[in-house]
């Protein structure tokens, strides 16, 4: 079983107290053991005493690190000055479960290594000292990666290898993830950086023998670390094993997705063997196609699914049509899609869960049946892949739609592939380009939606409307916003404001979720659960 390690930075004598306190309050949250961060506390008066204390007073097992600064770290010292402490720390009378030191430090420093060879030696009592050699490399793959696992697991001494580099895409965290899978004995494989939390939280699938976190998240002691509560309240990391199917969030940004959140509680809920990871991917084709192709090759990664969100939904689409994977009328229709599944037999489909959502969500907002839709006069912000599938359900309803965008041309085109497939209502789309200018107070249309980012949490302007300036909104408009992080955006409080109906982004989101969820699972979505998780966490 894999450890959740609180990894606890400690700058002084008067701050071992404080940290105790926190390491107390990360194994309340789930950790099980506490890495010392010692690396400025070594270098003061009465460090090593202090270094002592803190281990004696440990709430759980723990790990003593003192990280020079060439490796990330913040130790500053002499070498032989850490040898000391580190001898003096395993030798006492409390020792530590384990001892970090860096491979370069141990092979080129003999005094290093053989101080550390003697503390370790000879040691009868029931609780002794283990050595873990470690690598980092905090710009990106060291480029003997290789060759310095095999030297960690031929040294003598030895207990633990470790390795830890910046991923510099989702792809780097599979390398990781096979060498725990691969590896010759015990060992920790982490990518740090905003790509490499797969590697942290799928730890346990592979091997590892342990994953760090941070008690808060401002306190990480390496980029990309997760919080103790979220690798265990999010994630459910001790659930975690290599049965265990991978599902995710590609998107660019995804910070302020909620797919982890109402997912991985509706696989708490069901019993269902998963978990749900926000997979971050650069929004150029070339990348989507990349990361994607890698995931579904991977054959011991087990990945199931995906939500797909901005700017990949027609991305998505292109990829499946490529692979020779089945693309659902609808989503071949409307040009994007948002959910990914892969079979048994490891084929793969895309449907889009968008539209339908949107219609219903749109419906139940306004409190009217999907009939009543017909002859609606609807303004539509945007022309990516959320508006495409807006666009083709609300015109399949029969409502007459007017597209808006900052570029003409790409709303243009989208009227035009529109206009180029029969509708399922079979009668022809009523869809045209909007000029900016006729919005004015949106009274010439009866609803409003934006299918844009703007407002968005995580995104190109969380605090603006996508409203040029000066538009006002008749009270008559019924304003649909799509995005749901803030769940009051600019223009919801715009619309508001103005008297007009204004119905949020949350409950599309979550209609469109729970198709998802029963796509994978083959069971009907825990609604309540994904409700109370999603407004909890807003």
């Amino acid at each position: 079983m894999s450890l959740i390690t609180a990894s606890i930075s400690v700058a002084g004598p008067a701050d071992v107290d404080p940290a105790l306190g926190r390491a107390a309050e990360a194994v309340d949250a789930g950790a099980r053991l506490i890495e010392w961060r010692v690396d400025r506390l070594a270098s003061v008066s009465g460090g090593a005493a202090a270094v002592i204390d803190l281990v004696k007073r440990s709430p759980a097992p723990c790990i003593v690190t003192c990280r020079l600064k060439a490796e990330g770290g913040e130790y500053d010292g002499g070498e032989a000055a850490r040898a000391r402490l580190l001898a003096a720390v395993t030798k006492s009378d409390s020792p530590p479960r384990y001892i970090d030191l860096e491979l370069a430090s141990y092979r080129s420093d003999g005094l290093l290594r053989k101080t550390i060879e003697e503390a370790l030696a000879g040691d009868e009592r029931d609780i002794r000292t283990a050595l873990i050699l470690s690598v980092h490399d905090f710009e990106g793959r060291p480029a003997d990666l290789l060759q310095s696992v095999e030297t960690m697991a031929a040294t003598q001494g030895c207990a633990v290898s470790k390795v830890a580099w910046r991923a510099r895409s989702i792809r780097s965290n599979l390398e990781a993830l096979d060498l725990l899978a691969e590896r010759a004995g015990p060992m920790i494989a982490v990518c740090m950086g905003p790509f490499g939390l797969m590697s942290r939280v799928l730890a346990g699938k592979f091997g590892g023998l342990l994953t760090y976190a941070s008690l808060r998240a401002d306190e990480a002691t390496a980029p990309g670390q997760p919080t103790v509560a979220e690798l265990g309240e999010i994630y459910r990391f001790g659930r975690i094993g290599p049965q265990t199917k991978v599902y995710g969030v590609f998107g660019w940004p995804i910070e302020q997705s909620l797919g982890p959140v109402i997912h991985n509680a509706g696989f708490e809920a069901t019993g269902h063997d998963g978990v749900y990871l926000p997979l971050p991917i650069p929004p150029e084709y070339e990348h989507f196609k990349a990361t994607v192709g890698a995931l579904l090759d991977h054959r011991r990664l087990g990945f199931r699914g995906a939500s797909v969100t901005s700017p990949h939904k027609e991305n998505l689409v292109r990829f499946v049509r490529e692979s020779g994977g089945t693309i659902h009328p609808a989503s071949a229709r409307i040009g994007a899609a948002n959910t990914l599944i892969v079979n048994d037999d490891r084929s793969i489909e895309c449907i889009n869960t968008d539209a339908p959502a949107a219609v219903s969500a749109l419906c139940a907002g306004m409190e009217i049946e999907p009939s009543a839709l017909k002859g609606q006069r609807v303004a539509v912000l945007g022309a990516g892949g959320v508006a495409r599938a807006i666009v083709a359900a609300l015109s399949d309803a029969g409502a007459a739609v007017t597209i808006f965008n900052r570029t003409r041309a790409r709303a243009e085109a989208l009227v035009a592939e529109l206009a180029a497939l029969r509708p399922e209502s079979g009668t022809p789309a009523r869809v045209v380009v909007g000029d900016p200018g006729a919005l004015g107070g949106a009274g010439g249309f009866d609803v409003l939606v934006n299918c844009t980012p703007l407002g968005m949490a995580g995104g190109p302007a969380p605090g603006t409307s996508p409203l040029p300036d000066g538009v006002e909104i008749d009270s008559s408009v019924t304003v649909f916003e799509t995005v749901y992080n803030p769940r009051r955006t600019p223009l919801f409080e715009q619309a508001e404001s103005q008297g007009a109906k204004a119905i949020g982004g949350l409950d599309m989101f979550l209609r469109q979720a729970a198709m998802q969820f029963e796509r994978w699972t083959g069971e009907a979505a825990p609604m309540e659960v994904f409700q109370k998780r999603a407004m909890s966490d807003q």
